[in-house]
């Protein structure tokens, strides 16, 4: 096959085009056709790194389920070891995904998102994680309106003092960051490059979220999934986790609020 070459003057220092060795370009096109064809997507982490983080999800949602089973029948430790060991989690966690991400020779913000440049980017952002934050609420509203009630299945959840209130307001902040860099950050882009398509790459992270949720019982599981649709919609739009992140803190931050008004 015969190449084409496309020559193109530019301009030298005395403002006239020219076509010496330092002011013409030349490209080839077939060259060209071959980079526009690959695609854009790629692996931000390796296939097995991504099959070690799905099967400790699995472990621990096997883990929390187990733990539900025995709070909800008065056997379980107090409300603040369980924050306190939730923490620990998450943080190691979000550190593995985060390992696995370097390793690959990836940046960090493929999965956490661009850096702010401005304060006007930072206040859009927050903007944005508000505005999902309203729109998952009427979601979940929604969806829940002929279920159980949800204190009913996560009453060993809540908090009941002042301190279980300050570690749940910490654990909220943390997995918030946590939990939306791993699956909208770095599961929702996995899957995405290995099935081959974007809309495939959510709803199968949307599931795995709501998965990891069934120990709140799986009506709750599967109104959390639908949410998490939402949330991946957003963050592959905006490019970013971070209004995700906000708006996922502030809303678990506020449900033992929000519920306690539901009920009266």
């Amino acid at each position: 096959m015969k190449h084409r070459w496309v020559v193109s003057p530019s301009k030298g220092a005395d403002g006239f085009a020219g076509l010496g060795k330092h002011s013409t370009k030349i490209m080839d096109t077939a060259q060209l056709s071959r980079a526009s064809s690959e695609p854009q997507l790629e692996l931000i982490a390796s296939w097995w790194h991504t099959l070690i983080v799905l099967v400790i999800a699995a472990l621990n949602a096997f883990r929390a389920a187990i733990y539900a089973n025995h709070a909800r029948a008065g056997l379980g430790t107090s409300r603040s070891h369980l924050y306190l060991r939730t923490i620990v989690f998450e943080c190691a966690f979000l550190a593995l995904v985060t390992l696995g991400v370097w390793l690959r020779g990836s940046s960090l913000q493929t999965i956490f998102g661009r850096r702010w440049r401005s304060m006007g980017q930072m206040l859009r952002d927050l903007g944005i994680g508000v505005g999902l934050w309203f729109l998952a609420i009427i979601v979940v509203s929604v969806l829940s309106g002929h279920s159980r009630p949800a204190d009913g299945t996560i009453a060993f959840l809540l908090p009941q003092t002042p301190m279980e209130m300050m570690l749940w307001v910490l654990v909220s902040i943390i997995a918030g960051i946590g939990e939306e860099a791993i699956y909208r950050g770095y599961l929702q882009k996995q899957f995405a490059v290995l099935t081959g398509s974007l809309a495939i790459g959510i709803l199968i992270s949307a599931a795995a979220f709501g998965a990891v949720h069934v120990y709140q019982g799986w009506s709750r599981a599967t109104v959390i999934a639908i949410s998490a649709i939402l949330f991946g919609v957003v963050a592959h739009w905006r490019r970013t986790v971070r209004p995700g992140m906000f708006a996922h803190g502030l809303q678990d931050a506020i449900a033992p609020l929000l519920l306690k008004l539901l009920r009266h």
